[in-house]
């Protein structure tokens, strides 16, 4: 049953590809036409194929994947090639419950911050940082400790 199916097929190849033939004889072109019955390829190791299209739905995941990672991050991506964020948050210290305390760094001022659930407060202007205490990382530079600049804070009040 399925070689007389090939055999309509190429018989209808035949039926559309013949005008062809016919229009290059005419032109005094030569064809040669080889009779031979058709031959369907033999198919692929099913194995094989089933590699190939994990392996394609593999990287068709990991290119989305990559994308959404691209579009969510692409501010930090942009922040990186440029200069760094002038806002940082030098230190924090929890007080208990939902309270914490901050010293917050913006380019050469620094602030003393208390957080709360009613809100954010400023406690205190701190001294302003030096060109070398703005460097992050300097070797040979000392900061006083947190606790020391609360002491002098609270002290001044």
């Amino acid at each position: 049953m399925n070689i007389d199916r090939t055999k309509n097929l190429c018989r209808w190849i035949g039926y559309l590809v013949s005008p062809f033939f016919l229009t290059l004889t005419a032109c005094g072109g030569q064809t040669n036409v080889v009779t031979t019955p058709f031959i369907a390829p033999a198919l692929p190791d099913a194995g094989v194929s089933l590699l190939r299209v994990a392996g394609a739905m593999v990287l068709v995941i990991g290119i989305f994947l990559g994308g959404v990672w691209m579009f969510k991050n692409w501010r930090r991506l942009a922040l990186q090639q440029g200069r760094g964020p002038k806002l940082q948050v030098l230190e924090t210290r929890p007080l208990g419950g939902r309270n914490a305390i901050y010293v917050l760094a913006y380019e050469q001022q620094r602030f003393l911050v208390s957080a709360s659930p009613s809100g954010v407060s400023l406690l205190s202007h701190l001294p302003a940082a030096t060109d070398n205490e703005a460097a992050d990382g300097a070797p040979g530079v000392s900061r006083p400790a947190f606790t020391q600049v609360l002491a002098q804070v609270l002290k001044g009040k």
